[in-house]
């Protein structure tokens, strides 16, 4: 990629965050951005909206009652679809993910969710990546050159997500083309034929995936979403449908970046690698480090105000998008002293690479 001219900083029309000024220079945005302009008007493709940067701001937005993840329910429309534009039912059943949801229909779904992520299962996937990452580091000869994101970063999520809602292996090519569609297709206009078009046979793909594990439960994820119940209460198909989706865009893109990032940033500070290698017991915290530091997810679902909310003199309307900016958040000062170093030992380190409140990634303790 051609570096682009140095970034001439301008808050007084939207930012977009998907434009080669502002991701190849990121950072120097969010220090801009955090002093000059923490409330302000952004856009990620053909999506028009708020952003929010500061730490304590984003945690508002992310659990104070004035703002909800449903944007049906913002405008009044209880029972409407979340999502803006009308779609196939095929397709809309993503709508029923409980990341669209606020209470108490996301706690009814998370309810039942949880169920299929206990202690057991999570274990047995951590055991799984353990042994698939050992497997692949022993393939590489010693010396030789290797292309991290295609033959170690991206492997690791496509066989754990394959795992854990118990694919066969004749359908792992059915699921890379997937990933690709959910990944690659959301961007310009192309977002238009990817809901339009191109999830429909992704759609088809998890309701015969859903199909086949209710006819012969395994001993994976899906399966238990399927038997999970709460008083009576399952999961419906259309939820157990969204519930794959997410299992699959949460849990691919983000993983692969966060290990390519963590790489990189390993290489870039090798007195931290060296810190490391010294004292092997600071590895989950270096995660949390990089979590916080680059971050694979550069902001959250959008989340709606039900009233139009003042944010630092500037009036976030009632109804429309706003986006907490978890990575600007996460280089706050007011937050974290040195928010720039990358520092393996850093603590407390209260990030929000998971989210915060309601919303809290429920992989967390897988990731």
């Amino acid at each position: 990629m051609a570096a682009t001219p140095p970034p001439v900083f301008d808050a007084s029309r939207p930012i977009d965050l998907a434009s080669p000024g502002f991701v190849q220079h990121q950072y120097a945005w969010y220090r801009w951005l955090l002093e000059e302009a923490p409330v302000c008007r952004g856009r990620i493709s053909v999506m028009r909206l708020g952003l929010v940067t500061r730490y304590e701001d984003c945690r508002t937005v992310l659990s104070d009652e004035r703002f909800v993840r449903n944007r049906a329910r913002a405008k009044g429309r209880a029972g409407a679809s979340p999502l803006p534009l009308p779609l196939p039912r095929s397709v809309a059943a993503i709508a029923r993910s409980m990341i669209y949801e606020d209470d108490p229909e996301h706690r009814r779904l998370r309810t039942l969710v949880n169920q299929a992520f206990t202690a057991r299962a999570v274990a047995q996937l951590s055991g799984r990546v353990e042994a698939l990452a050992d497997e692949l580091l022993d393939g590489f000869a010693a010396g030789s050159r290797i292309d991290l994101l295609e033959r170690y970063a991206r492997p690791i999520p496509t066989r754990v997500i394959a795992e854990m809602v118990g694919m066969a292996r004749e359908e792992m090519r059915e699921l890379e083309r997937s990933l690709r569609v959910l990944t690659q297709g959301f961007s310009g206009w192309n977002v238009l034929r990817t809901l339009l078009f191109d999830l429909r046979g992704t759609a088809r793909f998890v309701r015969a995936l859903v199909a086949r594990k209710r006819a012969a439960p395994g001993d994976d994820i899906l399966s238990a979403l399927i038997e999970a119940e709460e008083a009576g209460d399952r999961l419906s198909e259309d939820e157990l449908v969204a519930m794959v989706f997410l299992i699959i865009v949460a849990g691919f893109e983000t993983t692969m970046h966060l290990i390519t990032n963590g790489v990189r940033l390993l290489l870039e500070h090798p007195e931290q690698l060296d810190r490391l290698r010294a004292e092997p017991a600071l590895w989950e915290s270096a995660v949390e480090e990089v979590l916080r530091h680059r971050g694979p997810v550069l902001g959250t679902k959008p989340q709606y105000p039900k009233q139009d909310v003042v944010l630092h003199g500037v009036t976030l309307p009632r109804g429309k998008p706003v986006m907490p900016l978890l990575g600007a958040a996460n280089h706050d000062p007011r937050a974290f002293e040195r928010p720039d170093e990358f520092d393996v030992a850093r603590s407390p380190n209260h990030h929000l690479g998971f989210g915060f409140g309601a919303h809290f990634c429920l992989g967390r303790q897988l990731a």
